[in-house]
């Protein structure tokens, strides 16, 4: 499940949406399992599942923008709303330049009155920035995009200036 996680970053999301399978401790998965071994226990169709998956991951795919095409989109001017959605001592340390840290205050008026320009959210290393926005689709915020390999990939691929960084949790 660990590689299929890491190919397919919507997986777990798309998983539990469609079978209720790995969002909680009575339906969890390992990383070592396989997709087959989590399918026979839950009684899934294999196929059926991976057909799911790849669906999924299409949809996925137009919710993200890449790194070049967000600095194009800036270097032409256009109104967009950059949100990041890091800790505090995160943006505090290192964020792109304009951008806004989604605070619940922020989120709320985000759905009180949606904004007009285009969101584009972004996380360390975009692992859990598309689950956010499709969470924002899901509740009507449509235009709303999350940045392909998050501040991390910005850095790699548009602004070496912007300070790289490694979390290193308990």
């Amino acid at each position: 499940m660990e590689d299929l996680l890491s190919l397919l970053p919507g997986a777990r999301r798309t998983l539990f949406a469609a079978y209720h399978v790995g969002g909680c401790q009575s339906c969890s998965y390992k990383d070592d399992e396989t997709l087959a071994e989590v399918c026979a226990r839950n009684e899934i169709p294999v196929e059926e599942a991976i057909a799911v998956l790849l669906e999924s991951h299409e949809r996925d795919q137009a919710l993200l923008i890449m790194p070049l095409d967000l600095q194009r989109r800036l270097n032409d001017d256009e109104p967009l709303l950059l949100l990041d959605i890091r800790s505090r001592e995160e943006h505090d340390s290192v964020r792109l330049p304009g951008s806004k840290l989604l605070t619940q205050e922020l989120q709320n008026t985000l759905f009180a009155h949606p904004p007009e320009e285009t969101m584009i959210l972004y996380d360390h290393r975009g692992r859990d920035v598309l689950d956010r926005c499709a969470w924002f689709h899901g509740h009507g915020l449509k235009n709303s995009l999350a940045l392909a390999g998050g501040i991390d990939g910005w850095a790699r691929e548009v602004d070496p200036s912007v300070q790289r960084y490694r979390l290193e949790l308990d």
